[in-house]
């Protein structure tokens, strides 16, 4: 074996072994789970997928929320991506984002479920039991990436398109500074074909076990509320593409940002100050402070 291979294998061969030795403890949890919610495949993968993704939305979602209501504490103001929007949000647009997104996630979700759970492989209540190993999670979650990407970036073109657009997509961006719970607010054709299949198929084509499929679901309903969410925080990710695609409409399309790079749907964002802003923070100085807009300085505006 070369030296170059025992490099890349030495710190893989460690995590296998980390794995290892957390495998019965992620087990252990995972039973304990099952224990009270039942192994009845069917109930799991309908109604508690249903249930776990719908808190799991409502529960980041009203954080931000609150934020925007409140409008404290005060100091949040400062990590706003576009200052002085929503400050506070108006009650009657966020009383018909909530009725529209609770309407799309039982009307459109309830039925995405249910046709997923018979076209996956049947999975009996001992399949259920037993946890798939870190390499199937990895590339399972890998797959399921790359299907995102290339499922909401064209779908979500389509939907920009002239003879389309006012008919469903307009609804969306009625917010051209969004808020978090804004993610799902849609036409509910949208809401299935641009927001809800392509993470769907992803899992429908891994046949992933239902732990990967709630752990993927995690990663894409956290990843939609942060980016919509009009705030860049420390240490999650950065919303300036997709807050950007709000701002200018015909820009930043996909989630990753590499099918924008290679159709050319980037360039006006790659030269904006946004762009500058576009990475994940790691301290607590806001990144309008470290990359203020032309005429301020240090977050001021110049007399």
């Amino acid at each position: 074996m070369s030296l170059g291979v025992e490099i890349f294998d030495l710190p893989a061969r460690h995590f296998q072994v980390f794995w290892g030795a957390s495998g019965d403890l992620w087990q252990s949890l995972w039973d304990r789970v099952l224990d009270v919610t039942g192994d009845d495949p069917f109930r799991l993968w309908i109604l508690g997928t249903l249930i776990y993704t719908m808190t799991l939305y409502w529960t980041i979602g009203s954080i931000y929320t609150l934020l925007d209501v409140t409008n404290r504490p005060a100091f949040m103001r400062r990590f706003k991506v576009q200052p002085g929007t929503n400050e506070p949000v108006d009650n009657d647009r966020l009383r018909r984002v909530i009725q529209q997104v609770l309407f799309n996630q039982v009307f459109t979700g309830l039925p995405m479920l249910l046709g997923l759970y018979h076209l996956i492989t049947p999975q009996t209540p001992e399949l259920i039991r037993k946890l798939p190993t870190f390499t199937t999670v990895l590339w399972q979650l890998a797959v399921c990436i790359v299907i995102e990407e290339l499922g909401f970036y064209y779908s979500h073109r389509l939907l920009h398109h002239g003879r389309i657009y006012r008919f469903i997509h307009k609804q969306h961006h009625e917010w051209t500074a969004p808020i978090a719970i804004t993610a799902m607010y849609a036409n509910p054709i949208e809401n299935l074909i641009s927001n809800l299949l392509p993470i769907g198929v992803g899992v429908w084509s891994t046949g992933c076990h239902i732990s990967v499929a709630w752990l993927w679901f995690t990663m894409a309903i956290s990843n939609t509320l942060h980016v919509h969410s009009g705030y860049h925080l420390p240490f999650l990710p950065s919303p300036e593409q997709h807050d950007f695609h709000h701002l200018k409409f015909n820009q930043c399309f996909g989630v990753l940002g590499v099918l924008d790079w290679l159709h050319g749907t980037s360039s006006m964002f790659k030269s904006s100050k946004q762009a500058e802003r576009d990475y994940i923070m790691t301290g607590f100085r806001p990144v309008r402070e470290i990359h203020p807009d032309q005429g301020q300085e240090g977050g001021k505006k110049i007399k």
